[in-house]
């Protein structure tokens, strides 16, 4: 159940629901199949899928919920080719040219046809929700599921005021003083393999993996300009991450140690007790190493927020 990606939003003036309460809401929210005619759909369902029925799991103020996303894949260019087909039919039986209105009504006509025998695609998408930081992560590497996500929280409470989580150093500035200036870097800071460098004029990004980020041809590109918009990062004993430059987390991975601690816990067999163990300790390397992020960064931008007491 270990997160691979963190899209980060701040919580202000969260609703004050207890456990009880928040799964009737989610219950309200549950995910139901694909209609033969819709395209898509979003609802709630249980993290720990056939082991658990609950949509719900929390745990000293770490909260667990699941997004399970449907839609249906009808290729444009299925509909393209189908389209000009019926034209070419039309248009020969009648003798005369189709106007682009009629066209556009027998797209529309031959996208409802074809929408219920598109194949289906299932994504869940995992939400953390720290109630003691007034702090929500979502498990994506794409910021527009993300926000999806969020919609779909906000219908179930009612309301929800969330802003992505901000740094009062830009991640853009900080990362390319680390790579340039190694006595920048913090103690327990360690620099991974990988960079993205973006140019300021159009010379566009240069992407570089599993390469010496302290060697002479990174130190020249950066003295040419380029800054650095992702970066490979490790804390030693948590995790290894690359940042991005809008401070969303990605490609994560934790510690063999973390994973060992994890491991050697007594689950007696129960995957929901597996569940839970897994997300405790991966909540609280999750929360340190952020808050220590933050740090790194200066600070957090526009810090004064509602946050519910420890």
């Amino acid at each position: 159940m270990w997160f691979k990606h963190l899209h980060l939003y701040r919580l202000h003036g969260a609703p004050e629901l207890d456990p009880a309460d928040l799964e009737a809401a989610l219950d309200a929210q549950a995910f139901r199949p694909l209609g033969g005619s819709e395209a898509r759909r979003l609802g709630w369902c249980a993290p720990a899928g056939r082991a658990g029925t609950q949509r719900l799991h929390e745990l000293q103020g770490q909260r667990l919920l699941t997004a399970l996303r449907q839609e249906r894949l009808l290729p444009a260019a299925v509909v393209r080719e189908e389209l000009e087909e019926r034209v070419d039919a039309l248009e020969t039986a009648e003798g005369r040219k189709l106007r682009r209105q009629e066209k556009l009504t027998l797209k529309e006509q031959i996208y409802e046809e074809l929408l219920p025998r598109a194949f289906v695609r299932s994504q869940k998408v995992d939400l953390w929700w720290d109630t003691q930081r007034a702090l929500i992560a979502v498990n994506t590497s794409s910021r527009k599921r993300a926000e999806e996500v969020l919609d779909l929280l906000r219908e179930t409470l009612g309301s929800l005021r969330v802003t992505p989580l901000a740094s009062q150093t830009l991640p853009m500035r900080a990362m390319t003083t680390w790579l340039g200036d190694p006595a920048s870097r913090p103690t327990d800071l360690q620099l991974g393999d990988q960079v993205e460098l973006k140019a300021k004029g159009d010379d566009g990004v240069l992407r570089a993996r599993q390469v010496d980020l302290d060697s002479d041809e990174i130190q020249q590109l950066l003295e040419g300009g380029r800054q650095a918009s992702r970066l490979a990062l490790a804390i030693e004993g948590r995790l290894s991450f690359v940042l991005h430059d809008d401070l969303a987390v990605k490609n994560l991975n934790f510690d063999d140690a973390l994973l060992d601690e994890a491991s050697q816990s007594d689950d007696g067999d129960d995957a929901l007790v597996r569940l839970e163990t897994d997300f405790l300790l991966m909540t609280q390397a999750l929360a340190e190493s952020i808050e220590r992020l933050l740090v790194w960064l200066g600070g957090e931008a526009n810090s004064t927020h509602d946050a519910p007491s420890a």
